[in-house]
């Protein structure tokens, strides 16, 4: 009986010791599968983002055009008998350029002269009672006709150039009879201007005489001071942007219309999120740009869509998607996703 007794007991502690052992093997099983899954998680790193003042610097792109460019011709077709200047030659305003036949002035003239006679002794017979008022009306009708073509024949025979600037084109040799192109083309060079579209959301921040800066890529990064000189009083609804016309003084004629300019009009600052670019993921396929936002209080990152601003060193300001004070991803995006659990690389 005793022996059966002691038989039981050692069972009875062998599967208890067998319990124990399988129970801490579980426990630590379970334990080993917890860290294993925490470890799984993604590892991000974050940064704390604020407002900043952002200085609003708008860039636009435009080609320099002549400030007037004039096209030298005439209302009749004529023989040029010279012309003065050539492609390059620098003019002054009321400057003779092109000289024409001037075989018909001499005809006209004298037309002129009768015309003038006639109507003298049609006006004192009509004072002493023997002519009519008929006549002299008709007469002095004339007499005005064949004056207006004798000056515009003479304002037509010697061309001059109603602006200073510089030849740019020449169309016809002496002895060609003109014909509709030009028979030159005076473009004055100081000032240059260029044409911007603006955004109608700056409407309100642009005024005459605002100074700005241009660059011409020849010149690399060398910035010319600018004037806007006129504001277009509509908005294109298409665009909705207005063209404004900036004028470059060009003293020393270094800028050439078509050259490749860009125009840098500064806003004012305003107050806005700026963002490391290391936070800013594209989505492939769009133009969409997001970040991930973390919030602390369940350990989860959200998917923002945000609306980009001006980019400054190796940071961009946002527009929206992205709050004063948030924590935004800017490492380990990769395994990502909007509401996914990570752990932060400390």
């Amino acid at each position: 009986m005793k022996r059966h007794n002691l038989t039981a007991i050692a069972i009875t502690l062998s599967a208890a010791v067998i319990a124990s052992a399988c129970s801490s093997k579980e426990k630590e099983s379970a334990e080993a599968a917890g860290n294993i899954h925490e470890e799984e998680l993604p590892v991000v790193e974050i940064q704390s983002v604020y407002d900043q003042q952002v200085p609003q610097i708008n860039e636009y792109t435009a080609t320099v055009e002549a400030f007037k460019t004039n096209n030298i011709s005439t209302s009749t077709p004529n023989r040029i008998k010279d012309i003065l200047v050539d492609v390059g030659s620098r003019v002054s305003k009321g400057q003779r350029v092109v000289v024409l036949d001037d075989v018909n002035i001499e005809q006209l003239r004298v037309r002129l002269e009768n015309s003038k006679r006639e109507y003298d002794r049609a006006l004192r017979l009509l004072e002493i009672g023997g002519g009519t008022q008929q006549t002299v009306d008709q007469l002095k009708t004339e007499l005005d006709a064949t004056n207006r073509q004798y000056a515009n024949l003479m304002e037509n025979t010697v061309l001059v150039s109603p602006i200073s600037g510089v030849v740019t084109q020449r169309n016809y040799d002496p002895g060609d009879m003109t014909g509709t192109q030009p028979i030159l083309t005076i473009e004055q060079m100081q000032p240059v201007k260029v044409m911007v579209n603006i955004s109608e959301s700056d409407f309100t921040k642009i005024r005459q005489g605002k100074k700005v800066q241009v660059k011409c890529d020849v010149y690399g990064d060398e910035t010319f001071s600018g004037t806007v000189h006129l504001i277009h009083p509509s908005i294109d609804s298409a665009t909705r942007t207005f063209v404004t016309e900036i004028t470059i003084a060009n003293a020393d004629n270094r800028i050439r219309p078509g050259m490749f300019a860009r125009v840098f009009i500064d806003f004012g600052t305003q107050e806005h999120v700026v963002v490391p670019d290391r936070a800013v993921v594209k989505q492939s396929g769009s133009g969409n740009k997001y970040i991930y936002v973390y919030n602390p209080r369940t350990g989860t990152v959200s998917y923002n869509k945000v609306e980009l601003g001006r980019r400054i060193d190796n940071t961009y300001e946002v527009l929206s998607g992205v709050n004063n004070g948030d924590a935004v991803v800017i490492a380990g995006q990769s395994r990502l996703a909007d509401g996914v659990k990570v752990n932060l690389n400390k």
